[in-house]
């Protein structure tokens, strides 16, 4: 039989190992600390980006990456790496969230579900109104969409500063509203590859039959999966959003079993137990592979699988991401004209009142003609946050920039209008947030 062992009997290295996992298990489970280290990253990359030091911040993430067997070689740069590949499983956690939530949560009802597609459309019209109301000039006209879009990782983390007392429905309605203005955004490129989406189609049959045999195990998905993300990619769109359809693909129930988990808990629990033979190891392999299997089917995938990425997309991935794309170079910006003066107000206003006015003005239309209702708990004190944190465009306006302005000074100001707009959005969002926060726990 095995000596147990008392606390005291334990070394002290140990005791203080143990002490320091638990501290930082508490901080991982802190809402707000993951938006904490999303923001300093973002602050270190704008700091080092505009420093003495800059030509080796953009080097970094130019690194090339290879990966190849033999004669069969990929390389991409870091930045691709991390943008491309990384956040790929951001947006599979994020999927995977929405899955639930149409399963059981905010989005269940289709009158609730069609509000957040709604407030998407709004929360790109009207940004886009404003722009094109003040760039009527044909040079600066093609930067329309830049306003359009969300940011969804600081928009999030900006969202997870406020802490767990904001409505769990309201970071759902802002993860919805998101997903689907960054995909009409993303399509903004033009010049879709149709045989991309047939590649993909195979990826995503594969899944489906995986699930249909009752594969459990996460690792089987790794390849379909890879086969819809290079799908997306040859299409032309950005291949993150092969993240949100499989985060939707993944089952919201158990695998069926012949035994219910905790009945396999409970007769590999008695098998160990009696017994005795510390040295007869070769009988314990059955029992604890039954034990590894229960542990597995007694969550459902979209719950067992979100649980495990979220600690390495919150502290990892995002702050990342954040680093390698928060990076924008002040320089070359020439406000001297009034072309570039007009580009950085029409995206700084569209994306500081626009996107609001257009979520919460057409939300207030779509549920007062009764067409869609709000979330459980969400009132409209959450719908005005939702729509100043989606005015974070950042990363993902500074994207279609690039796509949209060839000349370099209209895309230095939309990065300055970007940025201003951005910033203002995330302050008045936390504002408003602060306050919203004291009436929902006032209520």
């Amino acid at each position: 039989m095995n000596r147990h062992t008392t606390r005291q009997d334990l070394p002290r290295a140990q005791l203080l190992a143990e002490r320091a996992f638990a501290t930082l298990e508490r901080f991982l489970h802190i809402e707000a600390a993951s938006g904490i280290v999303l923001l300093i990253a973002a602050a270190v990359a704008l700091i080092w980006a505009n420093s003495p030091f800059a030509p080796g911040y953009h080097a970094l993430w130019h690194l090339p990456v290879s990966l190849g067997i033999g004669s069969l070689t990929v390389s991409q740069s870091l930045h691709f790496v991390i943008n491309d590949g990384l956040m790929t499983i951001f947006f599979l956690v994020v999927g995977m969230e929405i899955r639930r939530e149409i399963h059981e949560g905010a989005l269940s009802n289709l009158r609730q579900a069609s509000l957040p597609i709604m407030a998407a459309l709004g929360g790109v019209a009207v940004p886009a109104l404003i722009y094109v109301a003040l760039n009527t000039d044909p040079s600066r006209l093609q930067g329309w969409a830049v306003p359009t879009a969300t940011d969804i990782a600081f928009a999030v983390g900006v969202l997870a500063l406020l802490g767990r007392s904001i409505p769990g429905n309201v970071r759902v309605f802002l993860l919805a509203l998101a997903i689907i203005d960054d995909i009409i955004a993303l399509f903004y490129s033009g010049g879709l590859d149709l045989s991309g989406f047939l590649v993909a189609a195979m990826g995503i049959l594969v899944v489906l039959g995986f699930q249909r045999m009752g594969v459990g195990s996460a690792f089987a998905y790794v390849l379909p999966g890879a086969i819809v993300w290079t799908g997306l990619l040859m299409t032309g769109a950005h291949p993150t959003l092969a993240g949100v359809v499989l985060g939707m693909l993944t089952p919201v129930l158990s695998r069926p079993t012949r035994e219910h988990p905790l009945d396999m808990v409970a007769y590999a629990a008695q098998k160990l137990r009696n017994h005795d033979d510390a040295n007869d190891t070769h009988h314990l392999a059955m029992p604890l592979k039954q034990l590894r299997l229960a542990q597995r089917e007694l969550l459902p995938p979209v719950v067992r699988v979100q649980t495990a990425l979220h600690p390495w997309v919150a502290f990892g991935i995002m702050p990342l991401f954040a680093l390698a794309n928060a990076g924008v170079s002040m320089d070359g910006i020439d406000l001297s004209a009034a072309g570039p003066q007009w580009v950085m107000a029409g995206v700084g206003l569209a994306l500081l009142l626009g996107k609001p006015l257009g979520v919460v003005g057409v939300s207030w239309l779509m549920v007062r003609l009764g067409w869609c209702r709000l979330p459980p708990g969400v009132s409209w004190g959450g719908i005005v946050l939702i729509g100043l944190l989606a005015g974070v465009g950042f990363t993902m306006s500074i994207f279609i920039a690039m796509l949209a302005f060839d000349n370099e000074t209209l895309l230095g100001a939309a990065k300055l209008g970007v940025l201003a707009g951005s910033l203002l959005a995330a302050l008045l969002g936390l504002a408003w947030g602060a306050m919203y926060r004291r009436t929902t726990k006032a209520a």
